[in-house]
This record gives C-alpha cells, sequence and structure tokens, in this order.
C-alpha cells in the first residue's frame, strides 16, 4: 500500500506491502505517485527494491531468480535449510539495518543453538550471495556487509573452516548397525550399498530403476555433484560386488529403487546409532568408509574417483583415512622372514642310508 504525503514543502512516497517498507522524498507529487506504482509493482513481482527491504523477501526473491533461470534451489538440499535458517533469524532485518554487530549477534546465536564455526561460515557465505545477487538482477545496491564483518567474525572464532574428519566405522560398529536394521530391509540395503559405493545420501535416493545397466552393473546417477560447475553432471557409477546384488533385490517399479525421503534415511540412522550407543557416528562416514576401503582393496585414485565422483585428489584425499591397526598388519607381512627350507642331504649319504 503506498501513501503519498508532503512534507515540509516536499512529498514523501511510502510503500508498505508484504512486510516490506521504503520511502522516497521528490519535489513535486506526480514524480512520488509515478515512483510509489513502479516501486510497488515491483515489490509484487517478488523484486527487492531497496536496502529498506527485509530480508526474507530479498531470500524470497533469490529463490525466484533462481527457479525462473532453470536453477532452482533443492528443496532436500542443503542449501534449502541455510536459506530456511536465514530468513527464521534474520528475515525481519532490513537489508540496510545489517551491521557487523548484528551479524556477530547472529552468530553468537547460531554457536549456542550448536552450529559449530564451519556451519556459520557456509550460512554467511550464503547470504553474502543472496545479497549480491539480487542487488544485481534488480540493479540496486546493498553495502558488503558479510564482507565487512568476515574479519571480526574470525577473530571472535564465530566461523572458520572446517576441522578434517576422520571418522570410519569399526566392522563390528557397522555389523552391528545393519543387524540394528534386520528387520527393516529397506534401511539395512539402503546403508550397505553406501558403505561399499561411497554415493552420497542424495545420489543413492535418486537412483531410478530406468538407469540400472545391466551389462556394466552401473548405474547413471543423475546431477552429481561437481565442486566448479553450476550445473551437476549425469555420471555412471559401477556397483561394485554386494552392492549389485543388493540393488537387484528390491521390489522393482518404475521409479527410485530406493523410495525414501533423505532425511528419513538420516533420522532413522542417528537414532539407531543412538540406541546402540556409537559415539559420534554420522551417516556421511559411510562414505569414509568406501573411500577408505576400496584404497585398501588396490583401486588406484583415479578407479577410485570414478567411483566416489571426487574431482580432486586432495578432496579425495580428505576421505581416505588408514588405520594404525592395517598399518602395523601391513608392515609384519612385508617384513616377515620366510621359513627356513630344510637343506636336502647329498646324494652319496642318500645312498648311504
Amino acid at each position: 500500500m503506498a501513501s503519498v504525503i508532503k512534507v515540509q514543502g516536499r512529498w514523501r512516497a511510502q510503500v508498505r506491502t508484504r512486510g516490506q517498507s521504503t520511502c522516497k522524498t521528490f519535489g513535486s507529487k506526480a514524480e512520488a505517485v509515478a515512483w510509489a506504482a513502479e516501486v510497488e509493482a515491483g515489490i509484487r513481482r517478488g523484486v527487492a527494491a531497496t536496502p529498506q527491504t527485509r530480508l526474507d523477501a530479498v531470500i524470497e526473491a533469490y529463490r525466484k531468480l533462481r527457479l525462473d533461470t532453470g536453477r532452482p534451489v533443492d528443496p532436500a538440499g542443503n542449501e534449502h535449510y541455510m536459506l530456511a535458517h536465514l530468513a527464521e533469524d534474520l528475515g525481519g532485518v532490513l537489508v540496510g539495518d545489517l551491521t557487523s554487530r548484528r551479524l556477530v549477534t547472529w552468530a553468537q546465536a547460531r554457536k549456542e543453538q550448536g552450529a559449530g564455526p564451519y556451519t556459520v561460515n557456509m550460512e554467511l557465505s550464503k547470504l553474502g550471495t543472496v545479497l549480491r545477487h539480487v542487488a544485481s538482477f534488480h540493479g540496486v545496491t546493498f553495502a558488503d556487509v558479510v564482507g565487512a564483518a568476515r574479519p571480526l567474525l574470525h577473530h571472535l572464532q564465530l566461523i572458520g573452516g572446517g576441522n578434517r574428519r576422520t571418522r570410519r566405522p569399526e566392522s563390528d560398529e557397522l555389523d552391528r548397525l545393519l543387524d540394528h536394521f534386520k528387520d527393516r530391509p529397506e534401511y539395512h540395503d539402503a546403508l550397505s550399498v553406501l558403505a561399499v559405493t561411497g554415493l552420497r545420501r542424495s545420489e543413492l535416493l535418486k537412483m531410478q530403476w530406468a538407469d540400472l545397466d545391466r551389462e556394466q552393473k552401473a548405474v547413471l546417477v543423475r546431477q552429481r555433484k561437481h565442486p566448479r560447475r553450476q550445473l551437476a553432471r549425469d555420471e555412471w557409477v559401477p556397483l561394485l560386488g554386494e552392492a549389485w546384488r543388493i540393488v537387484n533385490r528390491q521390489p522393482r517399479g518404475n521409479g527410485p529403487i530406493f523410495p525414501m525421503h533423505p532425511n528419513t534415511l538420516s533420522r532413522a540412522f542417528t537414532i539407531a546409532t543412538r540406541a546402540l550407543g556409537l559415539p559420534d557416528l554420522h551417516l556421511h562416514d559411510l562414505r569414509h568408509e568406501a573411500a577408505s576401503r576400496l584404497r585398501e582393496l588396490g583401486f588406484d585414485d583415479a578407479e577410485r574417483k570414478a567411483i566416489t565422483g571426487h574431482r580432486a585428489d586432495a578432496m579425495l584425499d580428505r576421505y581416505t583415512h588408514v588405520r594404525p591397526a592395517d598399518l602395523h598388519a601391513k608392515f609384519d607381512a612385508a617384513t616377515r622372514k620366510p621359513a627356513k627350507r630344510a637343506r636336502a642331504k647329498p646324494q652319496a649319504a642318500r645312498r648311504a642310508a
């Protein structure tokens, strides 16, 4: 709703709609009315008009921009949840009121909720992405509050890089976990395939019956994550050993091979690890297990990348963890002295005997 009033000889136009508010002063009433009509129409189209726009409206404008340009935010992806967190925590703040102090307060609140420095850093980066691209697309100017706040947040240790995770399930832990789901075969089989192939949760649950290749014993994983491409790619992934047999014993249909939501699988895994007393074990650790075990089985880096989908050696290394016990076993096998053979008696001695 727009209002135009005269203030000290000038005309001030103010627009309020859907929780947004912005105003500007003009020399004539006609200019004020025209500007208000333009802004109001823009807001109805989802345009973030000025720094006086609420952040939740800017986030919605970003989602709409992604949708309209053919790259929608995946409602099951991590990006969706980061945007939802930002809208919930900061949605009522006007973009122009975002300051370093406000972001410090937000980061402290996220820390109290249990978010680590890496998680907060990821959400902060997403906030910067939203502000930058919405401003660019709609021809407005937003201050780089994220860039200004980042050094202070680093200094206060509220944001930071991720710690390298080295957790792998021990063999007895994996056996106990799978035994826990013996009466729920859909979970048992999904987790078994993850432990062999190292597929991401989303990749496993997107696999379709139509994408199986029986000659190659492989599946076409569609829109597989790529670190340097905005558009994901389709890629054939071999289903090695037991993974191929497990996939083919699933109830056959026309859709996904494992018809469940990613969050359902994660929730079931978390409940199971708590019930079994398996400390600090995450569903994604099965990807670490697969990458490490493939190395132990003698697969080279190129072969492991073809299975796990990693593009860089450095990232593949982050998922490969060698156990001290395995190194001891390998050293003992390599240094063990061969058994001494009994010397054969000379031929003359054998005759005399």
